[in-house]
Protein backbone atom coordinates (compact mmCIF):
# COMPACT_ATOMS: atom_id res chain seq x y z
CA UNK A 1 0.00 0.00 0.00
CA UNK A 2 1.24 3.47 -0.89
CA UNK A 3 0.23 6.32 1.40
CA UNK A 4 0.60 10.03 0.73
CA UNK A 5 1.35 11.99 3.90
CA UNK A 6 0.66 15.72 3.99
CA UNK A 7 2.45 17.58 6.77
CA UNK A 8 5.14 14.92 7.11
CA UNK A 9 7.69 17.45 8.37
CA UNK A 10 5.56 18.26 11.41
CA UNK A 11 5.94 16.86 14.91
CA UNK A 12 3.20 14.26 14.41
CA UNK A 13 3.63 13.72 10.68
CA UNK A 14 7.18 12.42 11.04
CA UNK A 15 6.03 9.96 13.73
CA UNK A 16 3.30 8.75 11.37
CA UNK A 17 5.77 8.15 8.52
CA UNK A 18 7.98 6.04 10.78
CA UNK A 19 4.96 4.01 11.92
CA UNK A 20 3.81 3.47 8.33
CA UNK A 21 7.27 2.25 7.34
CA UNK A 22 7.28 -0.15 10.27
CA UNK A 23 3.95 -1.51 9.00
CA UNK A 24 5.38 -2.13 5.53
CA UNK A 25 3.85 0.81 3.65
CA UNK A 26 5.32 2.66 0.73
CA UNK A 27 5.22 6.33 1.69
CA UNK A 28 5.10 9.52 -0.37
CA UNK A 29 5.67 12.77 1.47
CA UNK A 30 4.83 16.14 -0.03
CA UNK A 31 6.63 18.92 1.83
CA UNK A 32 7.54 22.54 1.18
CA UNK A 33 10.96 22.21 2.86
CA UNK A 34 12.57 18.78 2.34
CA UNK A 35 15.63 19.91 4.31
CA UNK A 36 13.56 19.56 7.50
CA UNK A 37 13.08 15.83 6.96
CA UNK A 38 15.18 13.10 8.61
CA UNK A 39 18.22 12.16 6.53
CA UNK A 40 17.25 8.50 6.80
CA UNK A 41 14.14 9.08 4.68
CA UNK A 42 16.23 10.23 1.75
CA UNK A 43 18.14 6.93 1.91
CA UNK A 44 15.03 4.77 2.30
CA UNK A 45 13.79 3.20 -0.94
CA UNK A 46 10.27 3.00 0.54
CA UNK A 47 10.03 6.79 0.91
CA UNK A 48 9.42 9.15 -2.01
CA UNK A 49 9.96 12.81 -1.20
CA UNK A 50 8.11 15.37 -3.31
CA UNK A 51 9.07 19.03 -3.00
CA UNK A 52 5.69 20.77 -3.21
CA UNK A 53 3.64 23.44 -1.48
CA UNK A 54 0.19 21.87 -1.12
CA UNK A 55 -1.45 25.30 -1.15
CA UNK A 56 -0.12 25.95 -4.67
CA UNK A 57 -1.08 22.64 -6.29
CA UNK A 58 -3.79 22.39 -8.93
CA UNK A 59 -6.30 19.55 -8.99
CA UNK A 60 -4.45 17.93 -11.92
CA UNK A 61 -1.15 18.13 -10.04
CA UNK A 62 -2.77 16.50 -7.04
CA UNK A 63 -4.20 13.79 -9.30
CA UNK A 64 -0.66 12.99 -10.48
CA UNK A 65 0.56 12.96 -6.89
CA UNK A 66 -2.19 10.50 -5.92
CA UNK A 67 -1.95 8.33 -9.02
CA UNK A 68 -0.38 5.33 -7.24
CA UNK A 69 -1.79 5.91 -3.74
CA UNK A 70 -4.44 3.92 -1.89
CA UNK A 71 -4.55 6.28 1.08
CA UNK A 72 -3.87 9.86 2.16
CA UNK A 73 -3.20 11.17 5.65
CA UNK A 74 -3.23 14.86 6.54
CA UNK A 75 -1.17 15.90 9.54
CA UNK A 76 -1.15 19.50 8.37
CA UNK A 77 -1.33 22.22 10.97
CA UNK A 78 -0.58 25.88 11.47
CA UNK A 79 2.72 26.96 13.00
CA UNK A 80 2.21 28.24 16.53
CA UNK A 81 3.53 31.73 15.91
CA UNK A 82 1.87 34.99 14.85
CA UNK A 83 2.39 34.33 11.15
CA UNK A 84 1.20 30.74 11.41
CA UNK A 85 -1.89 31.60 13.43
CA UNK A 86 -2.99 34.83 11.75
CA UNK A 87 -1.22 34.79 8.40
CA UNK A 88 -2.14 33.09 5.15
CA UNK A 89 -3.23 30.50 4.24
CA UNK A 90 -5.91 30.61 6.94
CA UNK A 91 -7.67 27.58 5.47
CA UNK A 92 -4.54 25.48 5.06
CA UNK A 93 -6.07 22.22 6.30
CA UNK A 94 -9.54 22.69 4.81
CA UNK A 95 -8.20 23.64 1.39
CA UNK A 96 -5.81 20.66 1.39
CA UNK A 97 -8.63 18.25 2.25
CA UNK A 98 -10.89 19.82 -0.38
CA UNK A 99 -8.13 19.62 -3.01
CA UNK A 100 -7.41 16.00 -2.12
CA UNK A 101 -11.05 14.96 -2.35
CA UNK A 102 -11.63 16.81 -5.62
CA UNK A 103 -8.57 15.09 -7.10
CA UNK A 104 -9.73 11.67 -5.92
CA UNK A 105 -13.15 12.19 -7.45
CA UNK A 106 -11.55 13.27 -10.73
CA UNK A 107 -9.48 10.07 -10.68
CA UNK A 108 -12.63 7.96 -10.18
CA UNK A 109 -10.65 5.08 -8.64
CA UNK A 110 -12.06 1.57 -8.94
CA UNK A 111 -11.43 1.08 -5.22
CA UNK A 112 -12.15 3.93 -2.74
CA UNK A 113 -9.14 5.82 -1.45
CA UNK A 114 -8.88 6.13 2.32
CA UNK A 115 -8.45 9.62 3.77
CA UNK A 116 -7.42 10.25 7.37
CA UNK A 117 -7.49 13.74 8.85
CA UNK A 118 -5.69 14.52 12.09
CA UNK A 119 -7.92 16.98 13.95
CA UNK A 120 -8.54 17.93 17.59
CA UNK A 121 -10.69 16.85 20.52
CA UNK A 122 -11.87 20.46 20.73
CA UNK A 123 -13.90 19.91 17.57
CA UNK A 124 -17.28 18.23 18.06
CA UNK A 125 -18.68 15.49 15.87
CA UNK A 126 -21.99 16.97 14.77
CA UNK A 127 -23.29 13.58 13.67
CA UNK A 128 -23.55 12.79 17.38
CA UNK A 129 -25.16 14.52 20.32
CA UNK A 130 -21.86 15.28 22.03
CA UNK A 131 -22.53 17.25 25.20
CA UNK A 132 -21.05 20.71 25.59
CA UNK A 133 -21.33 22.93 28.65
CA UNK A 134 -22.13 26.65 28.44
CA UNK A 135 -18.56 27.43 29.49
CA UNK A 136 -17.10 25.22 26.77
CA UNK A 137 -19.46 26.71 24.21
CA UNK A 138 -18.28 30.22 25.15
CA UNK A 139 -14.59 29.34 24.98
CA UNK A 140 -14.96 27.55 21.64
CA UNK A 141 -16.89 30.52 20.22
CA UNK A 142 -14.00 32.77 21.25
CA UNK A 143 -11.50 30.36 19.68
CA UNK A 144 -13.41 30.48 16.39
CA UNK A 145 -13.32 34.26 16.50
CA UNK A 146 -9.77 34.82 17.75
CA UNK A 147 -7.77 31.74 16.67
CA UNK A 148 -8.26 31.00 12.94
CA UNK A 149 -6.60 27.53 13.06
CA UNK A 150 -9.44 26.27 15.25
CA UNK A 151 -12.03 27.21 12.63
CA UNK A 152 -9.81 25.65 9.97
CA UNK A 153 -9.79 22.36 11.88
CA UNK A 154 -13.56 22.46 12.26
CA UNK A 155 -14.16 23.23 8.60
CA UNK A 156 -11.78 20.50 7.41
CA UNK A 157 -13.64 17.87 9.44
CA UNK A 158 -16.98 19.26 8.26
CA UNK A 159 -15.84 18.93 4.65
CA UNK A 160 -15.41 15.19 5.12
CA UNK A 161 -18.51 14.78 7.25
CA UNK A 162 -20.87 16.82 5.03
CA UNK A 163 -19.36 17.26 1.56
CA UNK A 164 -18.04 13.71 1.30
CA UNK A 165 -20.42 11.99 3.70
CA UNK A 166 -20.70 8.27 4.32
CA UNK A 167 -21.60 6.93 0.88
CA UNK A 168 -19.06 8.46 -1.49
CA UNK A 169 -17.96 5.78 -3.99
CA UNK A 170 -14.42 7.19 -4.28
CA UNK A 171 -13.56 8.31 -0.74
CA UNK A 172 -13.67 6.67 2.68
CA UNK A 173 -12.53 8.68 5.69
CA UNK A 174 -11.72 8.84 9.39
CA UNK A 175 -11.09 12.00 11.42
CA UNK A 176 -8.74 11.34 14.34
CA UNK A 177 -9.16 13.68 17.31
CA UNK A 178 -6.25 13.57 19.79
CA UNK A 179 -6.44 15.52 23.03
CA UNK A 180 -3.52 17.69 24.22
CA UNK A 181 -0.51 16.55 22.21
CA UNK A 182 2.71 15.63 24.00
CA UNK A 183 6.03 14.17 22.91
CA UNK A 184 7.11 10.63 23.71
CA UNK A 185 9.70 8.40 22.10
CA UNK A 186 7.80 5.12 22.44
CA UNK A 187 4.29 3.91 21.67
CA UNK A 188 2.38 3.45 24.93
CA UNK A 189 -1.11 2.23 25.78
CA UNK A 190 -3.90 4.40 24.45
CA UNK A 191 -7.61 4.18 23.84
CA UNK A 192 -9.94 5.46 21.12
CA UNK A 193 -13.45 6.62 22.04
CA UNK A 194 -16.42 7.60 19.89
CA UNK A 195 -16.68 10.95 21.71
CA UNK A 196 -14.64 12.87 24.30
CA UNK A 197 -14.76 11.37 27.79
CA UNK A 198 -13.48 14.56 29.40
CA UNK A 199 -13.70 18.27 28.70
CA UNK A 200 -11.12 19.29 26.07
CA UNK A 201 -11.27 22.83 27.50
CA UNK A 202 -11.41 22.44 31.29
CA UNK A 203 -10.16 18.88 31.90
CA UNK A 204 -8.04 17.93 28.93
CA UNK A 205 -6.18 14.66 28.77
CA UNK A 206 -2.95 13.88 26.94
CA UNK A 207 -2.18 12.07 23.71
CA UNK A 208 1.38 11.44 22.61
CA UNK A 209 2.17 12.20 19.00
CA UNK A 210 3.72 8.79 18.46
CA UNK A 211 0.47 7.17 19.64
CA UNK A 212 -1.47 9.26 17.13
CA UNK A 213 0.89 8.11 14.38
CA UNK A 214 0.56 4.52 15.54
CA UNK A 215 -3.24 4.65 15.52
CA UNK A 216 -3.43 6.18 12.06
CA UNK A 217 -0.93 3.65 10.68
CA UNK A 218 -2.97 0.83 12.23
CA UNK A 219 -6.15 2.18 10.65
CA UNK A 220 -4.53 1.79 7.23
CA UNK A 221 -3.01 -1.62 8.00
CA UNK A 222 -5.89 -3.33 9.83
CA UNK A 223 -9.17 -3.66 7.85
CA UNK A 224 -11.08 -4.60 10.99
CA UNK A 225 -9.95 -1.45 12.79
CA UNK A 226 -10.75 0.66 9.72
CA UNK A 227 -14.26 -0.79 9.49
CA UNK A 228 -14.78 -0.01 13.18
CA UNK A 229 -14.00 3.70 12.71
CA UNK A 230 -14.88 4.49 9.09
CA UNK A 231 -16.91 7.74 8.74
CA UNK A 232 -16.35 8.48 12.43
CA UNK A 233 -14.24 10.86 14.50
CA UNK A 234 -12.49 8.81 17.20
CA UNK A 235 -11.01 10.67 20.16
CA UNK A 236 -7.61 9.40 21.28
CA UNK A 237 -6.21 9.45 24.82
CA UNK A 238 -3.15 7.99 26.46
CA UNK A 239 -4.44 5.56 29.08
CA UNK A 240 -2.37 7.33 31.73
CA UNK A 241 -3.72 10.83 30.84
Amino acid sequence: MTTLVLGASGATGNKLVDQLLQNGHEVKVAVRSPDKLPESWGQNKHVEIIHANISDLTIDEMVRLLSDCESVVSCLGHNLNLKGIYGKPRRLVTDAISLTCQAIRKMAPQKPIKVILMNTSGNRNRDLDEPISPGERLVISLLRLLVPPHSDNEQAAEYLRVNVGQNDPAIKWVVVRPDTLIDDSLVTEYQAYVSPIRSPIFNAGKTSRINVGNFMARLLSDPVLWNEWESQMPVLYNTTS
